[in-house]
């Protein structure tokens, strides 16, 4: 079965959620208290599309490492969760995943707010097998800062 004839939980709450003024941020408020450790890099999602994703953090103090430049497990963070939304954005209902590793690089220092996206392709969710994604951090100037290659394994659910 593919993401085309079934329905993503999350395509649907990003949608229903956007529908009203505030809903980006209660959308972004529930993925922080859905996966806390997401929520100590404060995203900010800004699209879900089937195949899609783009989320957005701010530079703060927070997240920053000696060099004054976003710590790079910000930065893996925000790539994976970047990664796993746009994967919800296709699954089926009777499909399921999960992260079996991430590779990245890091192509120079990260300073002001820093996007990632993530396309992944429709995928066969009938039989266990592994894929792979890629998805591409870029600061304010649109420079490319580091990019991920997340690896999940998929199938069917099991009874």
């Amino acid at each position: 079965m593919t993401a085309a004839s079934g329905r993503s939980g999350i395509l649907q709450q990003w949608r229903r959620f956007n529908a009203f003024p505030l809903g980006r941020k209660l959308f972004n408020r529930l993925v922080g208290f859905t996966v806390p450790y997401a929520a100590s890099i404060q995203p900010d999602i800004l699209a879900i599309e089937p195949g899609l994703a783009r989320a957005r953090i701010r530079d703060r103090r927070r997240v920053r490492n000696h060099l004054r430049s976003i710590h790079a497990v910000a930065l893996i963070n925000l790539a994976e969760m970047t990664a796993n939304m746009a994967m919800m954005s296709i699954q089926p209902g009777n499909g399921r995943w999960i992260v079996t590793g991430l590779d990245a690089d890091f192509v120079k220092k990260a300073r002001g707010p820093i996007t990632a996206e993530c396309r992944v392709a429709d995928l066969d969710w009938s039989t266990p097998r592994d894929v792979g994604g890629e998805v591409t951090l870029r600061d304010r100037s649109g420079n490319l800062v580091m990019t991920a290659r997340p690896r999940w394994r998929i199938g069917p659910t099991t009874s």
